[in-house]
């Protein structure tokens, strides 16, 4: 049976400039012929695609932390939704706090469009966070933020103790309705707080892209750096965390890279197992 890879994109397979080097691509293209490759992360199906331009997978991608799972051709294989009732209490609640969310939507199922609203009250980071955004990621400003129909995941980003506290007051409320991430953000210097349904996360993905192509989770490698990995390493027959991961996280890890995302550490370790056969 062949052997799967898969791995996040942020701080795993992209470097920090959110580029994919061509040494990465070469060496992750030179295994899809004879294992099964696809990627496992937090972004958006438009996003993703952007980033894995010239990238080979042959299995379901795993997006939005686990919410949509869904191939290149915009097959959906599942998908977790936060109702908009709940939607609209937790931005309510946000408000209380002082501080208003992104949400990630869908649109249209069939052309699997995506919106990214938020408030026209940003904080600083969110601030920072959107000028990595163009027009064609489907911004939409609200001034009396409502939630959609269908909501992948709700991410608010700030200090470290507002969002405890925020997360504290939304699990006295939806407890394990909800799934809550609470982590470092690298990019900006700040911390997120994401909102899911309870079975939007990776691991639950995994599980869904194993029944869809038919998998041993033995043979599964997984490669991550953040909180929201920790899942598909406890599914994973080998878990490696990169160099740069959070302390959390590599103790986690069966494997512990030498390298970062900076240093092509995915490509490197993939290339040290075809060296060593």
């Amino acid at each position: 049976m062949k052997k799967i890879y898969i791995t996040d994109l942020d701080h795993t397979f992209l470097r920090n400039d959110l580029s994919i080097s061509d040494y990465t691509k070469k060496i992750w293209n030179s295994y899809a012929q004879n294992a099964i490759m696809s990627i496992a992360t937090a972004r958006t199906y438009r996003k993703t695609m952007q980033f894995l331009d010239g990238v080979h997978l042959n299995a379901p991608m795993i997006l939005l932390d686990g919410a949509l799972i869904v191939t290149e051709d915009k097959k959906i294989i599942d998908s977790k939704f936060i109702p908009k009732k709940i939607a609209d209490e937790i931005i309510d609640e946000g408000g209380k706090f002082g501080i208003y969310p992104f949400i990630i939507t869908l649109e249209d199922r069939d052309s699997l469009s995506e919106a990214f609203l938020h408030s026209d009250i940003l904080n600083t980071a969110q601030q920072e966070v959107l000028t990595r955004y163009v027009k064609e990621d489907n911004l939409q400003e609200c001034k009396n933020m409502r939630a959609s129909e269908d909501n992948f995941k709700i991410v608010y980003m700030g200090e470290e103790q507002l969002l405890r506290d925020l997360a504290q007051r939304l699990e006295e409320m939806f407890g394990d309705e909800l799934k809550y991430i609470l982590a470092p953000e690298a990019y900006v210097g700040c911390y997120f707080l994401t909102l899911l349904h309870k079975d939007a996360d990776k691991s639950h993905g995994i599980q869904s892209v194993s029944e869809h192509v038919g998998f041993d989770l033995k043979k599964l490698t997984v490669f991550g750096d953040n909180f929201n990995d920790i899942g598909m390493f406890h599914l994973a027959g080998t878990s490696v965390a990169m160099f740069n991961a959070q302390e959390g996280v590599k103790s986690k890890a069966k494997i512990v890279l030498d390298h970062t995302n900076d240093e092509d550490g995915v490509a490197r370790y993939l290339e040290g197992l075809l060296n060593a056969k």
